[in-house]
């Protein structure tokens, strides 16, 4: 018997896009909650370079970073819902716009709820210049995978849920559907899916942390949105 664990917290969208590949495909797994204000020894030994998570452990082989245990959980368990293109030119492409996520897309997002100033002007018109072109991606497509749920959409699909709650622990707001009506229409198609469905976590939790994480920044909420 094959023996699954995954290292995540609760609210990190990059431990979730781990939990929504491993239920798409069937794989039975044991969550392992870190605090990562007290992490534990298993997961420094697990990954010793960046002492982060999502981690998966899989028959006592440790794989580190979501991107890369996203690619590993395709080849792996690979007879069934494969998340990746077969093409090359496809899965290149794919890699090139997950990586455009995860160190544009998702930190300017983060730095602009999470700061104030001129630091918090600068990072919303980097998020809004990134929206316009995950905005044009999807032009013409049904998912930014293609027809069907795929990996750019396991790696994007924070957008579907955490700028609810982040709206509402800030009065703050730049995803509207008049603005981005292909984002909006993926969003919403996402969200029905049910494997995706069933494992948001807690809306009224995500907001109270990312209300303590404000306070705790000093950031006051704005009158307007």
């Amino acid at each position: 018997m094959e023996e699954v664990k995954l290292f995540r917290t609760w609210s990190s969208p990059f431990g979730l896009r781990i939990v929504w590949a491993l239920k798409l495909k069937g794989v039975e797994y044991e969550t392992i909650y870190e605090d990562l204000t007290n992490k534990s020894s298993l997961l420094l030994e697990c990954n010793p370079v960046h002492k982060k998570v999502p981690v998966l452990l899989h028959n006592g082989s440790r794989i580190c970073e979501s991107l890369v245990i996203l690619e590993y959980i395709d080849e792996t368990w690979s007879t069934t819902n494969r998340i990746l293109p077969e093409d090359p030119l496809a899965r290149a492409t794919s890699r090139f716009w997950a990586k455009f996520n995860d160190e544009q897309v998702f930190p300017s997002f983060f730095r602009y709820h999470m700061s104030q100033g001129r630091d918090q002007e600068e990072a919303k018109e980097k998020f809004l210049e990134s929206l316009k072109l995950v905005e044009g991606y999807l032009k013409g497509k049904k998912f930014l995978n293609g027809e069907t749920c795929g990996f750019l959409d396991l790696v994007f699909g924070w957008m579907a849920h955490y700028p609810v709650a982040m709206k509402k622990a800030s009065n703050l707001n730049l995803l509207n559907e008049e603005a981005w009506p292909y984002l909006s229409t993926w969003m919403k198609q996402f969200r029905d899916i049910p494997v995706i469905k069933e494992n948001w976590p807690d809306e009224e939790a995500l907001v109270l942390k990312f209300q303590k994480m404000r306070e705790a920044r000093g950031i006051s909420i704005p009158t307007e949105k």
